[in-house]
């Protein structure tokens, strides 16, 4: 349910409406809009008509959400979540791109990179620290080590860092280098993980999982909001189909879907949703066409000695090329890449 107030309601009756609710077992929200402040209450919506709140004079009306996410919802929310992280704000006017290999093996690989993709145009620096593999023999990544070369970089370029977590141990741990917590693919639904990152004053980027529907993706963001978190960026890399082509079908309808049906920004992962290192520049045009707040790409210095995903990472060059030829389309949809030389 969302409890509209009429414009000028005073603080104290904001915590009388509140206290109200809480009293009746509802998890309450705050949503304070241009014109008017949106009360948000999760719980039982038949023990809402006893309280008769439409009765008070500063109530302009209750609306009930009918969509099992609630908090994730454009009901609750009409204005676009902007993020801020740093300097830079995700959800805004402008398109960030987060670049980086998939994962940090070295210090000079890792700041060889942050300072290619930056001068590119780059605003944040991703790379693995933690790898969760399909094989258990695989690469899995140098950890806190990998954690401190990450913190390295930013110092050494000022670019923001996103890495991901995949344990509950870890959080706290992640969460002290990184300024963006990634959930890959794998853990969308670990719902004790999205519990213990939204204890966390850290934006989240939310990636879809291969074979979550629309619904299931945003349900999971709900368990981030509702445990008091609501800086999280949904990330499209792609979703399982038939076709083996390409490592994913990369679902750029998502973008626009997202954008009706939530106030949260959106970004893709062309890098994952293709597998390929060739589609990787067209589908991240496509992705800035389709409305998308963002992208995520892989690049590596020398994708053929790359650890990991390699085959589907930009080179530097190609990383640059890519960059100027997206600036270029972003201009002319009125949205520039935030650090477009």
């Amino acid at each position: 349910m969302i409890i509209v107030l009429k414009r000028g309601t005073a603080e104290e009756q904001v915590q009388e409406i509140s206290e109200r609710l809480s009293q009746e077992g509802f998890k309450i929200h705050l949503s304070q809009g241009v014109e008017k402040i949106i009360v948000g209450a999760v719980g039982d919506r038949s023990r809402l008509e006893s309280l008769d709140l439409e009765a008070l004079p500063w109530v302009e009306k209750v609306v009930p959400i009918l969509a099992p996410y609630k908090l994730v919802s454009r009901e609750f929310q009409k204005e676009n979540t902007v993020i801020k992280v740093g300097e830079h704000e995700i959800g805004g006017n402008k398109i960030h791109v987060m670049a980086g290999p998939c994962s940090v093996e070295s210090r000079s690989q890792i700041i060889e990179t942050a300072h290619a993709v930056k001068a590119a145009g780059a605003t944040f620096l991703r790379g693995g620290a933690f790898k969760p593999r399909t094989s258990p023999y695989a690469f899995q990544g140098l950890e806190e080590e990998g954690l401190k070369l990450l913190a390295l970089a930013r110092e050494e370029t000022g670019l923001q860092v996103v890495t991901e977590v995949v344990d509950i141990r870890d959080v706290e741990l992640v969460a002290h280098y990184a300024d963006i917590l990634q959930i890959g693919a794998r853990n969308m639904q670990n719902f004790i993980l999205l519990k213990e990152v939204a204890k966390t004053n850290k934006p989240v980027l939310l990636k879809r999982g291969p074979s979550a529907t629309l619904e299931e993706w945003m349900m999971a963001a709900e368990y981030i909001l509702d445990g008091g978190n609501n800086q999280v960026i949904f990330c499209e890399r792609g979703i399982r189909t038939f076709e083996n082509y390409t490592r994913n079908t990369l679902d750029l309808s998502m973008v626009p879907a997202l954008h009706a049906l939530s106030h949260l920004p959106v970004i893709v992962d062309p890098s994952h949703g293709t597998g390929r290192w060739n589609l990787v520049p067209a589908m991240a045009k496509a992705a800035v066409a389709a409305g998308a707040d963002g992208l995520i790409i892989e690049v590596h210095p020398h994708p053929e000695k790359a650890m990991s995903d390699g085959k589907q990472s930009l080179t530097i060059p190609n990383f640059t090329t890519m960059m100027d030829e997206l600036e270029s389309l972003s201009t002319a949809l009125g949205r520039p890449v935030k650090g477009a030389r």
